[in-house]
């Protein structure tokens, strides 16, 4: 039986899931959501996401910083293809205004996640996502659980580094992470890239993760898979966690980019400059 439990810290007394909110045309039976966000009306629902600051790995170019700079409920042509309003995460070029943990920063993004207010165990997570493409932009849709990386297991339903004909799906946990075996990319169609709108999934049950693009699986990792590396790590809750890196560790092992900086070439640093560097999320549902 599939197992889903969902946590809502931030609203004394709430039911087992979030209220339910109306989802775009095609989503599966009320019933069977637990949890769905729509990014529709500003400003951005805290009672269910944290915005993430002071945080900084992988050597990634960007702090993240809450602002309505860099994280934004956007409408009308800023959102356009959207079941309505949209999630932006914009990267911008700061250059030396933020300083975090000891360093001085010329990018800034947006970074959120649900931890402590939304969690679940088994079901399926899916956000509609459109991209930018630059080479060395590193946004990402992916779930991890409470405690120690990589023990707690890390679930990458989509990341992408910039390129737009293709994404990848990756998992990570004792034995299988950092440049992990357990990762597969996936190439789009002729006529199609990441910068349209595409609906990216992962199906998690007791002894498999299926990851979809559109409903196209192309990706299923089985527990018996998995302990060919080392521990399953995924019978513990997840967060969901959105997020628009620049630069770093993954983007440089792709393109061997070392200046301006690690894995970002001047070309994006101008997109960036430009304002035009963006992930936009219309939608993020879980289901049973």
């Amino acid at each position: 039986m599939v197992r889903l439990a969902v946590v809502l810290l931030a609203v004394a007394g709430a039911t087992s899931v979030l209220p339910a909110r109306s989802g775009p045309a095609g989503t599966p039976d009320q019933a069977d959501v637990v949890f769905f966000e729509g990014f529709d009306a500003a400003p951005l629902d805290r009672s269910a996401w944290n915005v993430i600051t002071d945080f900084h790995v992988n050597n990634e170019q960007q702090a993240y910083i809450d602002s309505p700079d860099t994280i934004a409920i956007v409408t009308g042509d800023e959102a356009r293809g959207a079941d309505g309003g949209a999630l932006r995460l914009r990267a911008l070029y700061r250059p030396g205004e933020t300083r975090q943990l000891n360093r001085t920063f010329d990018f800034v993004s947006g970074r959120i996640d649900t931890r402590d207010k939304v969690t679940f165990t088994y079901g399926t997570a899916a956000a509609r996502i459109r991209l930018t493409a630059g080479e060395g932009l590193w946004p990402a849709f992916w779930a991890l659980g409470a405690g120690r990386w990589p023990d707690t297991g890390e679930i990458d339903i989509m990341e992408n580094v910039g390129d737009p004909s293709w994404v990848n799906a990756a998992l990570h946990g004792p034995g299988y992470s950092g440049d992990t075996p357990l990762v597969r990319r996936r190439p789009f169609p002729p006529g199609e890239d990441a910068t349209g709108w595409h609906v990216y999934a992962v199906r998690w049950t007791p002894d498999l993760l299926e990851f979809s693009v559109d409903d196209d699986v192309y990706y299923r990792v089985t527990k018996a898979m998995v302990e060919g590396h080392g521990r399953w790590a995924f019978d513990n809750p997840k967060h969901l966690i959105l997020n628009l890196a620049i630069g770093g560790a993954y983007p440089q092992a792709v393109n061997g980019v070392e200046r301006p900086y690690p894995g970002l070439p001047a070309e994006t640093v101008d997109l960036i400059e430009r304002g035009e560097a963006t992930m936009l999320v219309d939608w993020v549902r879980i289901t049973r």
